[in-house]
């Protein structure tokens, strides 16, 4: 009997027990709230209308889900149109960044030549160093070349392999190819094909799992980043993260002559959760692709 509860309670080694069980559900419950707790918060307090936020009784959910909120943040952050706008200067650089990274990665990974190493190491570095430590090189480049103010900021690091933490995504390709087999290239080779045939072909289809971590990350990046894009960009172009930064001036730029209209804590809220709802949209649709690929990048070859 004593050893019975005591396999219940503690486990062996083919079963865990219920003290272990609780222990990992516990840490997973409390890893979870400590992630989803400013969501929350945030989807919470963006339906409160003035009279919820000043009445301390109510706290999580509001008496009623008021709308009014969104209507304001719709209106300051010119939602829809800078919405196309921001996917625009997001999307594009994220797949010329997505096919350079494979291409380099093949290149590394496939072919033999002098200072290999030494190429491969120095590409890799440049993950560690801040892009802002790059601004003014860049930036002074970006003006002679007469690129400022226009999404080609963005595309000429992309297509080159130094776009957002291209770095990354080149060796996360490098040992993509690293783990395929060569036989198939080899067979490909016997049959006439040439080494441009071969990457399209064999190797492009092969390394999806790379491809669709590669992008996705790359148009979190570039959706996220504010302080490359206002430097190069200027007043020329604009992206949701940006406008978001300028919510209070905007703010009162635009109802300076609507003392009733108040910025508050729930229209803060509900023009920050607008800004990230599209990256949320993006990842519960396509949840089920990336974890497939976070996992079949991990399986080796030949």
């Amino acid at each position: 009997m004593v050893t019975k509860a005591r396999l219940f309670l503690v486990g062996n080694g083919n079963k865990d027990g219920l003290l272990l069980r609780i222990f990992m559900y516990a840490t997973l419950v409390g890893i979870g709230f400590v992630f989803l707790y400013p969501v929350i918060y945030m989807i919470a307090y963006s339906f409160k209308s003035i009279e919820d936020l000043l009445n301390h009784a109510v706290n999580w959910l509001p008496t009623a889900f008021y709308l009014g909120n969104y209507q304001v943040t719709l209106e300051v952050l010119n939602f829809f149109p800078l919405l196309l706008e921001t996917i625009y200067i997001t999307v594009t650089p994220s797949l010329l960044q997505t096919a350079a990274a494979a291409f380099i990665g093949y290149g590394f990974a496939r072919f033999q030549f002098h200072g290999k190493r030494l190429l491969l190491g120095l590409v890799l570095s440049t993950f560690i160093i801040p892009p802002q430590v790059l601004v003014i090189p860049r930036y002074l480049l970006f003006n002679q070349l007469g690129i400022l103010e226009s999404i080609s900021a963005y595309l000429l690091p992309a297509v080159m392999g130094q776009g957002l933490n291209s770095a990354i995504f080149i060796l996360i390709f490098y040992q993509t190819y690293r783990t395929l087999p060569k036989s198939l290239e080899e067979a490909a080779q016997l049959d006439g094909a040439g080494r441009f045939k071969i990457f399209f072909t064999i190797a492009v289809p092969l390394a999806v799992p790379a491809i669709i971590i590669s992008l996705l990350f790359s148009v979190v990046w570039y959706w996220n980043e504010t302080y490359l894009a206002a430097i190069y960009f200027g007043n020329e172009m604009n992206t949701l993260p940006l406008q978001l930064r300028r919510f209070v001036t905007s703010f009162h730029t635009m109802f300076h002559m609507q003392p009733e209209t108040n910025l508050n804590e729930g229209i803060e809220m509900a023009g920050t959760f607008l800004t990230i709802l599209p990256l949320l949209i993006l990842y519960f649709i396509l949840q089920r692709w990336f974890v497939e690929s976070v996992d079949k990048s991990g399986i080796t070859g030949e």
